[in-house]
């Protein structure tokens, strides 16, 4: 019932895909279309270690998860406008802003159903202004809504180190108890799949010009105190041109190794990469005769970035999340920003390994005491006819030699 609500809850949604407001009806044809989106950070909901690839975990099962990601860009979005000379660089988004809420929710213990609300919480920048002579840039913006589900294909448990330690202050250690279970070679893969919702503001590069598919597979390998994840996917979407830059569909690729510096998820460093290769032959904008043209430019669109980062998860069992990073661009293109400061946090509740100890108290999980094994019953004593007492000192049953009696005392003097 409850993984049946939770579905019910999340089809409103899909009507946002077949919804067309007319706020929303800005031009997305033609070569100075603003309907991309700038930003090619799109965090995942639900637990996760780094900052853009996708966790493998999932929500614990009949549980709610949340979560804000917020980014500071510089530059996210540059032209280069043809002018006499080597031309000039036109700065459309010079310093912005996002945040991105996140939910999640556990239909089992390996489907999880995730949303994203992202909003532009400020930016500055020229915008098409100089170019069409119209508005600017707003001060904020609300970008396009995006919702899904994650699939464990095959799913990597919470380690139960972390429930041996919770609960290690209430029962007494021996030294014949086994060591904590560890990730030692723990692999997990997952399924992703997101649908965008052409929902934001079209004018100000926070919209698509349509509804965005994006497919992936994220995976997840952990040795000891290293671990390492990958993602490999696509942004399926229309090819929407901006002065010979064109933004189609996108191969999402990211790659990340991580060291637990502390025990019990207390302080780990992480360092990725991700690319956003755009399968759209490219343009670019040259003067013929005093006139623009469009000419094909034989080069690709590869958004790309690197960040380093540090999280702490504080609580025993991790559901706390808070990471900080940092890290810039790795190619020069139009929508790759000069460098990105990013801070989350998450609050996810997670699946236990099977073998942690359970530290529930909910008499919902207790056996009834109609259903509970009864104890184990005592040997009976052995029956046969009584040991007779052997009427010589010392004799201790028949057949056995009495002891010798001890000497009498010496007679006194």
């Amino acid at each position: 019932m409850r993984a049946r609500g939770g579905l019910i809850v999340f089809l409103p949604f899909l009507a946002v895909l077949l919804r067309e407001s007319p706020a929303h009806a800005t031009d997305c044809a033609g070569v100075l279309s603003t309907c991309i989106d700038d930003d090619s950070l799109w965090p995942h909901a639900g637990p996760s270690e780094f900052v853009a690839i996708g966790g493998v975990e999932t929500t614990a099962a009949h549980q709610l998860g949340f979560g804000l990601v917020t980014s500071y860009l510089s530059r996210p979005l540059v032209l280069h406008l043809p002018s006499p000379g080597n031309g000039s660089d036109q700065y459309i988004i010079n310093d912005q802003v996002n945040g991105t809420f996140l939910w999640s929710y556990g239909v089992t213990s390996r489907l999880e159903l995730d949303m994203a609300l992202p909003l532009t919480l400020g930016q500055s920048g020229d915008g098409l202004a100089p170019l069409t002579g119209g508005f600017g840039l707003h001060d904020t913006a609300v970008r396009d809504f995006r919702f899904g589900f994650t699939f464990a294909i095959v799913p990597r448990f919470r380690s139960a180190g972390a429930h041996v330690a919770a609960v290690a202050s209430q029962a007494p250690a021996h030294a014949s108890d086994p060591p904590p279970a560890q990730d030692e070679g723990s692999f997990g893969l997952a399924a992703r799949f997101e649908v965008v919702a052409p929902s934001g503001d079209r004018d100000q590069f926070a919209g698509e010009r349509s509804g965005v598919f994006a497919p992936s597979l994220a995976a997840d390998y952990r040795l000891g105190r290293l671990f390492a994840g990958a993602e490999l996917g696509a942004r399926i979407r229309p090819t929407t041109e901006l002065l010979g830059a064109e933004v189609g569909t996108q191969i999402e690729t990211a790659l990340g190794i991580g060291i637990d510096i502390l025990p019990k998820g207390l302080l780990s460093a992480t360092i990725e990469g991700f690319a956003l290769p755009v399968l759209v032959a490219q343009n670019q904008l040259a003067l013929q005769n005093g006139a623009l043209v469009n000419q094909p430019s034989g080069q690709s669109l590869v958004p790309s970035e690197w960040q380093l980062s540090a999280r702490t998860a504080p609580l025993a069992q991790g559901q706390l999340a808070i990471q900080l990073s940092g890290g810039g661009g790795l190619d020069t293109s139009e929508l790759t920003p000069r460098y990105r400061f990013t801070l989350s946090i998450r609050w996810t509740p997670v699946n236990p390994s099977p073998s942690a100890p359970s530290t529930s108290t909910d008499d919902s999980t207790r056996t009834p005491a109609s259903e509970q094994a009864p104890p184990p019953e005592k040997p009976a004593a052995l029956e046969g006819p009584p040991i007779p007492q052997n009427s010589q000192p010392g004799s201790l049953a028949p057949g056995v030699p009495p002891s010798e009696p001890a000497p009498p005392p010496p007679a006194p003097r």
